[in-house]
């Protein structure tokens, strides 16, 4: 089990928001959230990219997921981004994103699966 991380989850969905950020923090990672992209950005910017990871759904409004990524990695090289979605065509669009992005989990998922995939992006991404 890896030690604490500090962890942001950008998720325009209230409840998708709460159920991941009960889950990571259960995992015992400290948790920040955002409600949309450029929420998000404005975070990791002020946390000067000092995210272990950044968990974010791809469609939101405003600023999506994608945006907010290129925007995080423009800033700061090293910060690291799993994605979320439902939709097959955001997925499509992540995957072009190689090296920007760690993994894309499908929605929805259980708080396990959550867990899971976040502990095994910071292990392998450490």
């Amino acid at each position: 089990m890896p030690a604490m991380a500090k962890l942001l989850i950008v998720e325009d969905d209230e409840s998708v928001r709460t159920l991941a950020a009960r889950a990571l923090e259960r995992a015992g990672h400290a948790i920040d959230i955002a409600a949309d992209g450029a929420q998000g950005l404005a975070l990791i910017r002020a946390a000067s990219g000092g995210y272990d990871l950044v968990v974010s759904d791809i469609r939101m409004p405003e600023m999506d997921g994608i945006e907010m990524a290129i925007a995080a990695a423009a800033l700061f090289p090293a910060i690291k981004i799993m994605l979320m979605t439902g939709y097959a065509d955001q997925r499509e669009r992540a995957e072009e994103l190689n090296g920007i992005i760690l993994d894309v989990v499908q929605k929805p998922f259980t708080l396990a699966e959550i867990r899971s995939r976040v502990e095994r992006a910071l292990i392998c991404f450490a």
